[in-house]
């Protein structure tokens, strides 16, 4: 069953039920907990524990990778080697590449111009038939490159599939910032509700609170134990 990725917390909640029998009807052997489980994997990526405030926040941020033909020397850039392969034969030169945070809106429309783009060339019609969300996941779309510009993951781009499925617009050309707001305000009450829920079920240790707070507290100890190792 592909769960359904809601942007604000009210279709969420209003829903919920609704998709756990849903998840019940084709995963007969299963629980609550198990649907729980499905649930924090969908909508943890987009949260992390801030250790200030004791509480989750939205973190609604993908890494990728900005590539681009240098034109002098700038210190922590690795060459792209793959870009280099695609673009260096008729460059003549080697690319190199940042890696940067963008927030989930910034790459939407990103994936969204991709998509119009492809289609004006092609003379491709988005109609009744054909439209934005059937071309979110073409690979030869998602990771084409031509020249400079974001370089996309493929693999990386699997795990925000739902997210862009909820978001981008069937036709058109921009994303809606109202809605994404609406989603940056909304994904820590769909957090909330689901820990509570787990924490009814006594299964919290899979929460997102508690897999969030776990993984900060390891990267800070990584990062206490590299000062250590360079001083």
């Amino acid at each position: 069953m592909e769960l359904p990725f809601y942007l604000n917390f009210k279709d969420f909640e209003r829903n919920y039920y609704d998709n756990l029998e849903k998840w019940f009807e084709e995963y007969y052997n299963t629980n609550e907990t198990d649907y729980l489980k499905a649930l924090v994997a969908l909508y943890s990526p987009y949260l992390y524990y801030n250790f200030t405030e004791n509480r989750l926040k939205a973190d609604a941020f993908i890494e990728i990778k900005d590539c681009f033909f240098p034109y002098h020397e700038r210190i922590g850039i690795s060459f792209c080697a793959d870009c280099e392969k695609e673009n260096s034969s008729k460059k003549g030169l080697n690319q190199i590449f940042e890696f940067k945070n963008i927030s989930m809106m910034e790459y939407a429309q990103h994936i969204l111009d991709k998509v119009n783009k492809y289609c004006s060339k092609n003379n491709t019609a988005l109609n009744g038939n054909r439209n934005i969300l059937d071309y979110i996941n073409d690979h030869h779309i998602v990771t084409s490159v031509e020249g400079v510009g974001y370089c996309i993951s493929y693999n990386r781009h699997q795990k925000v599939i739902p997210f862009l499925k909820a978001y981008l617009p069937y036709y058109g050309q921009t994303v809606n910032m109202e809605t994404y707001k609406d989603f940056i305000f909304s994904i820590v009450d769909i957090a909330e509700f689901i820990d509570q829920k787990l924490k009814t079920v006594r299964a919290f240790e899979h929460s997102i609170y508690h897999q969030s707070r776990a993984e900060a507290k390891f990267k800070v100890q990584m990062s206490r134990q590299f000062l250590t190792l360079c001083n």
